[in-house]
């Protein structure tokens, strides 16, 4: 299956999995979703779980996650039953398998507007430095201060576990990078990664390394992603790209990222009123960017950032469920 006929999914997983809009309370039953480690991820979390409990009557459990762990765990395991943001750019080939023999659902495209991937730096010292691609940025490591060696520049990596720790880690190697004065630094959780950023803004200084978005980060540093200057080859790098420890990696642009909210297959075909759910649920980059900002703000956890959406955006939320269930969240929050 290929991510064009995966997309179609998308398009038919209603006509397959649709039920009625009325449920009781006591056919939602109980399910496990993964609350990923990034905030955008969280956050979705916690709102499934607020309006899956007031609005359906379901009974939620929430366990920590991490895309490329969570997706092995529900691929193998069949557990947590829902992953409420996949970014499925790591495991293209493993997920089609996956869905090829019926392991794995897509529920729908969370983001509407799709992830955005890369490499950053700050759009202050792009526009001093006149720097608008990584082989600009390489020239120049002594303008990325923080490896442990001084005399190198910093290159940020992912947390480990976060499927852009491999792609950045073969991306770092297909550039030569080391050779070029850099030292890959692991970040070491995305507290750190996002103090590193706050760090070089408030010292005034570069920083580079990947970064995505929708993200609170990137609502509040004017940062620019770099062009790679090479375009994407698919097989590349799904058969390299995103392997560990692929022995000879080739700079490759990112592929437009698809976000997907994943199910494991037993869960849907016996959780029909939380399917026709996840299958409406979706919102745009704008409206994620703009939660994460407030939550970054207001020092707010998920759970608080969920109520927040709530509240504040029913235009959003209300589109996914009917008059009745949204009757019962508005009265519950």
């Amino acid at each position: 299956m290929t991510m064009t006929s995966l997309k179609a999914v998308l398009a038919v997983t209603g006509l397959v999995i649709a039920a009625p809009a009325a449920y009781a309370a006591d056919e939602c039953g109980s399910l496990t979703i993964a609350e990923m480690n990034w905030a955008s991820a969280g956050l979705a979390a916690w709102v499934d779980k607020v309006i899956l409990e007031e609005g359906y009557g379901c009974d939620v459990a929430l366990v920590t996650g991490d895309t490329v762990p969570t997706f092995t765990s529900m691929n193998e395991k069949g557990e947590p039953d829902v992953a409420p943001e996949l970014w499925v750019n790591a495991v293209k080939v493993p997920l089609e398998a996956a869905q090829d023999e019926g392991r794995i659902i897509i529920a729908s495209e969370i983001l509407s507007d799709g992830g955005v991937e890369g490499f950053w730096i700050p759009t202050k010292i792009a526009k001093e430095n006149d720097i608008t691609t990584i082989e600009d940025a390489l020239a120049h490591p002594e303008l990325f201060p923080g490896a442990e060696d001084s005399s190198k520049g910093a290159f940020f990596n992912c947390p480990s576990g976060w499927a852009c720790q491999i792609i950045t880690a073969n991306q770092f190697q297909a550039l030569g990078a080391e050779d070029k004065g850099f030292e890959l630094v692991d970040s070491g959780s995305a507290a750190g990664l996002d103090g590193s950023i706050a760090r070089a803004f408030n010292r005034e200084e570069g920083w580079l390394g990947y970064y995505w978005a929708p993200t609170a980060i990137l609502g509040q540093y004017d940062m620019t992603k770099l062009e790679l200057g090479v375009e994407h080859d698919k097989e590349s790098w799904d058969n390299c790209t995103v392997v560990n420890n692929c022995e000879d990696p080739q700079l490759n642009e990112w592929p437009s990222s698809d976000v997907f909210t994943a199910v494991t297959a037993e869960f849907a075909e016996n959780n029909a009123v939380t399917m026709e759910y996840l299958g409406k649920r979706a919102w745009s980059n704008d409206t994620v960017n703009t939660l994460l900002a407030w939550m970054g703000d207001n020092q707010a956890t998920n759970e608080d950032g969920a109520y927040y959406f709530l509240e504040n955006f029913p235009e959003v939320w209300k589109a996914w469920v009917s008059d009745e269930v949204a009757e019962k969240v508005s009265d519950a929050i």
